[in-house]
């Protein structure tokens, strides 16, 4: 086999504390994270001369080695000792920049979809090693299931139980760097964490743990996420909150019809908007 296709699903974070910073620049986070049936398509094709090549359909993507799936794909062959190349083609249906996990989900289908193709048998916590280096949210979706994150985001506790939810994501067609948005954090002595349940058997218990600290951030800045969180309230949604560092924004719907009457209304609003229906995974 030399070709294979792969999917990579976009993330939400049901909760985003930011602990403090550490030596190394990076922050100390706690995250809940899970998976959404949003995804891009990969497809891997391995070639004999030994190159990584990128092909993307979406525009500003780069196609050399600032792409992370590129940085991947490069990290593992010389990780394996591989002298094969591949071309990895890439179609974008999550939004770049968005706070849903897009690069990094990426990256991470490339590595377990490179270690299937050239049948290395390397172990999900391997593959995991090796992701943290290209992208802290890599580890996460090599895990697979929805997860406590720590540390920067590598250190993974399993939720075992997470209700099914109807999520409407909306981006307002803006791109966000997560590198400004932590920059741009002021950091505040925290008073203790709340401790976490050990799993949630409701939606109203997800909804009670909803918290991004760097939804502050991103809002003074870019007032419309604002704007969209109070338009999926008013539209049903029994929860609204920014993805990641934004400026994507979810609402949790109790039925895959509710969440769809919210998407119509709110593209209505605004049809340069992306705006999807999905549920988590």
């Amino acid at each position: 086999m030399t070709t294979l296709k792969v999917l990579a699903p976009a993330k939400i974070n049901y909760l985003l504390d930011v602990i403090g910073k550490r030596p190394d620049g990076y922050h100390e986070l706690r995250m809940i994270m899970q998976r959404v049936n949003l995804c891009d398509n990969i497809s891997l094709k391995l070639n004999d001369n030994g190159e990584v090549k990128i092909i993307c359909n979406s525009i500003g993507i780069p196609d050399g080695q600032e792409n992370i799936a590129w940085k991947a794909a490069r990290a593992l062959l010389d990780f394996a000792g591989s002298k094969t190349g591949v071309t990895i083609e890439i179609t974008k249906n999550i939004p770049v920049a968005a706070g849903l996990g897009g690069g990094s989900s990426d990256a991470a289908a490339v590595l377990m979809g490179l270690n299937d193709l050239l049948n290395l048998n390397i172990s999900d916590q391997k593959l995991m090693e090796i992701g943290v280096n290209i992208g802290a949210d890599v580890p996460f979706f090599i895990f697979k299931k929805a997860a406590i994150a720590e540390g920067i985001g590598e250190k993974l506790t399993e939720l075992p139980e997470m209700p099914h939810c109807w999520i409407l994501l909306v981006n307002p067609a803006i791109h966000v760097s997560t590198a400004w948005v932590y920059k741009s954090l002021q950091l505040t002595n925290r008073g203790k964490l709340n401790r976490l349940p050990e799993f949630f058997d409701s939606i109203e218990q997800v909804i009670s743990i909803l918290s991004n600290d760097l939804e502050s951030v991103t809002v003074e800045k870019f007032p419309v996420i604002a704007e969209i969180k109070s338009l999926l309230l008013e539209s049903g949604a029994s929860g609204s909150m920014m993805s990641g560092s934004g400026p994507t924004v979810f609402g949790i719907f109790d039925s895959f019809d509710a969440a769809e009457i919210a998407r119509k209304r709110i593209i209505t609003r605004d049809n340069n908007w992306f705006a999807a229906t999905v549920e988590t995974i």
